[in-house]
């Protein structure tokens, strides 16, 4: 005997609509960290960010669903030189006084081939939001994945270096940004 209900119907397409997501992912900061290099007379300079979050649910079988946020505390880059420090954080460079956020959002992911991923998105640094690429390889072993990535980013397209800064000399336009983030999956 068959026993026909009127909500089956309703049941079958309420699991059909509930959205996919994908695996949460926790960052381990202790093993993790983002920074940046650009040419500085003559010279690499790189320096790094002591304070930033971010929130990353990734699959590599559903990057439709895949997506990061990473806010970074412009205030607290460091490169080991307090004096260039204070100028990179000042009036000139980040002005993190007034804009103490930079935000990094995706818009999609690309699988390249092997490891190799493209993540599409909006960085917004001193309220000017730009967007951008970041090619990364991640390493997934277990419960843990690493990712590896670097984007090329022109300083003055977020007013970064003004006034004699604006110049490509001392300072160079091209700067890169590098991540390197360890992460466990802490959900579906």
């Amino acid at each position: 005997m068959t026993i026909k209900s009127p909500i089956a119907p309703l049941v079958i397409v309420l699991l059909l609509t509930v959205p996919a997501s994908a695996a949460h992912w926790k960052v381990d900061y202790s093993k993790s960290k983002i920074g940046f290099s650009v040419n500085w007379s003559g010279q690499p300079f790189s320096g790094t960010f002591k304070s930033w979050r971010a929130d990353i649910n990734f699959d590599p079988a559903d990057l439709a669903h895949s997506r990061a946020e990473v806010s970074i505390d412009t205030g607290s880059e460091t490169s080991g030189d307090a004096e260039t420090d204070e100028g990179i954080k000042g009036a000139q460079g980040f002005q993190a006084s007034e804009f103490p956020t930079a935000l990094f959002q995706t818009t999609g992911f690309i699988h390249k081939g092997g490891n190799d991923y493209l993540a599409n998105g909006a960085l917004s640094v001193k309220g000017i939001s730009k967007s951008i690429a970041l090619p990364f390889a991640l390493t997934l072993s277990g419960a843990t994945a690493h990712v590896v990535g670097k984007a090329q980013i022109l300083r003055t397209d977020f007013r970064v270096g003004t006034g004699d800064w604006a110049k490509p000399d001392p300072v160079a336009r091209e700067v890169a940004v590098h991540i390197d983030i360890v992460a466990t999956r802490s959900g579906p």
